[in-house]
């Protein structure tokens, strides 16, 4: 009898080993970040959930649009929040003026920032600035120092005088250049 039992807790013993160890690829999975025409509800857009590849998001262009004006952003860092942002998008927003220094605009909800790195902001720097829960477009940066609260997400070219333009209405944000795949399976 104790032979038994020796053979059937010794094939328990391997069977949960195989079981456990069996040869299965694991992968961060890509879930969609998506086209200028459809959102994710924000639940969907936490960086718990690794929204695109890693190193995909960079390059990726952004327009704001009010009226017959348009500034781009060329997104240049791969952080939680910048992914989050951009599955907000498309998004209506707000601009106006903050401090002679940056045009702000108070996002619907907070963006993720857990491992993202603050910055110091310089002239044409988009940032995110999580007391506030608002992106800001630096065009006056000069005396702003690094801060951890402000996470920089992109740049873009355009003078004050252009971005003045976008304030007082609606502003439209959208990808117009999508640098990241769409996962197959979330088209």
């Amino acid at each position: 009898m104790r032979q038994k039992l020796v053979i059937a807790g010794t094939a328990a013993i391997v069977f949960a080993v195989t079981g456990c160890t069996t040869s299965v690829e694991h992968s961060t999975p890509n879930l969609t970040i998506p086209a200028a025409t459809t959102s994710l509800p924000s639940s969907a857009s936490s960086s718990a959930d690794p929204a695109i590849e890693v190193g995909k998001v960079e390059g990726t262009v952004v327009r704001f649009t009010s009226g017959d004006t348009a500034v781009d952003v060329t997104i240049e860092s791969d952080n939680p929040t910048t992914r989050d942002f951009l599955a907000m998008l498309p998004l209506t927003l707000s601009v106006e003026e903050f401090a002679g220094r940056e045009k702000v605009s108070r996002l619907p909800r907070e963006l993720e920032t857990d491992r993202s790195p603050g910055s110091d902001p310089e002239n044409g720097d988009l940032i995110y600035y999580a007391p506030w829960g608002s992106l800001g477009f630096y065009y006056d940066a000069d005396g702003i120092g690094y801060a951890d609260q402000t996470i920089h997400l992109g740049t873009y070219d355009a003078a004050a005088a252009q971005l003045s333009r976008l304030e007082g209405g609606n502003v439209t944000a959208e990808v117009i250049h999508q640098q990241y795949r769409v996962h197959p399976t979330m088209r």
